[in-house]
C-alpha cells in the first residue's frame, strides 16, 4: 500500500469559493514531490487537509492506511506525530532558545504537564543536538531563534520537524523568504532528507527550476485541480503553461 493516498479531496471554505477539487494521487515511500502553481492554485490547502490543519471538506487522505478525515482529536495527535511540518516563516518561538524550539518537535510523544514543564529525556536532548549537527548549526544552539538568520531559522524548523521522526515531512514554500544561497542550503538538506533518511517530502514550490532540479516527481495546480502529474524531466513548457499561463515565463526564470 502506498504512504499517502488522496481520494476525490475536494475542500471549500464557503459553498461560493472551492479551494481544491477532485484531486487524486498516490505517493510512494521515500519519494520526494513537488507542489507548483501560482499563488491561490490551492497548494497551502492541499498540504493542510494531508495533516488535518483544516477540515476535508469531500473525499478521503489515507496515511499509512488510516483514513485522516474519520479521525478524533486524540488520533490526529498521533498521526501527526508521523507527519512533520516545515513553514514559509518558520513558526518558532523567538524568544526561546534554537535547542529548545527543536525539542517541540516532541511535544505529540508528551503527556499535558510534561509539554508544559518542559520534560525530556536525555535521549530526546542526545537527538536534538545530533540533528542541530548534522544541518550545521550545532553551535548556535543556545541561541535565541530571533538572533538568527532566515535560513538558520528554517533549519531550526527542519530539525524540529525530524527529531518527531516522521514518515513524511510537508514542507509549505520553504525557501520563499529566503535568498537564493540559503534556499540552495535548504533544499540540499530537505533532498539528503530523503535520499539518506528515506523519509517521503512533499515540498510546496512557487519556483519551477527548483523543483525540476530536486524533485523526483511534480504535482501542479491550477485553481484547485492537479493539471499535471509526472516525472520531473517531463515537465515541458506547453504544460508549464498549462499550470501558470501568462506567468509562465516570469517563474521558470525565478
Amino acid at each position: 500500500m502506498s504512504l499517502l493516498q488522496v481520494e476525490g479531496l475536494g475542500k471549500y471554505y464557503n459553498q461560493q469559493t472551492k479551494v481544491l477539487k477532485d484531486i487524486n494521487f498516490e505517493v510512494e515511500s521515500g519519494e520526494f514531490i513537488s507542489i507548483i502553481g501560482p499563488s491561490g492554485a490551492g497548494k497551502s490547502s492541499l498540504l493542510r487537509c494531508i495533516n488535518r490543519m483544516v477540515d476535508i471538506s469531500e473525499g478521503h487522505v489515507v496515511f499509512d492506511g488510516e483514513d485522516v478525515g474519520s479521525m478524533k482529536k486524540s488520533e490526529l495527535r498521533r498521526l501527526r506525530t508521523n507527519i512533520g511540518m516545515i513553514f514559509q516563516h518558520y513558526n518558532l518561538v523567538p524568544r526561546l532558545t534554537v535547542i529548545e524550539n527543536v525539542l517541540h518537535g516532541r511535544f505529540g510523544y508528551k503527556s499535558t504537564l510534561q509539554g508544559v514543564l518542559g520534560r525530556f529525556t536525555e535521549d530526546e536532548k542526545e537527538k536534538a543536538f545530533e540533528l542541530l549537527g548534522k544541518l550545521g548549526i550545532a553551535d548556535h544552539a543556545y541561541k535565541r531563534c530571533d538572533q538568527l538568520s532566515g535560513g538558520q531559522q528554517q533549519r531550526v524548523g527542519i530539525c524540529r520537524a525530524l527529531i518527531q521522526e516522521p514518515k513524511l515531512i510537508l514542507c509549505d514554500e520553504p525557501i520563499a523568504s529566503l535568498d537564493p544561497n540559503s534556499s540552495k542550503i535548504i533544499m540540499d538538506y530537505l533532498r539528503k532528507i530523503t535520499n539518506e533518511m528515506g523519509i517521503t517530502c512533499l515540498v510546496n514550490l512557487h519556483q519551477v527550476d527548483v523543483a525540476k532540479e530536486y524533485a523526483d516527481r511534480i504535482i501542479g495546480l491550477n485553481k484547485g485541480e492537479i493539471v499535471f502529474d509526472g516525472p520531473s524531466n517531463m515537465l515541458y513548457e506547453d504544460r508549464i503553461e498549462s499550470i501558470y499561463g501568462i506567468q509562465k515565463r516570469e517563474l521558470i526564470t525565478v
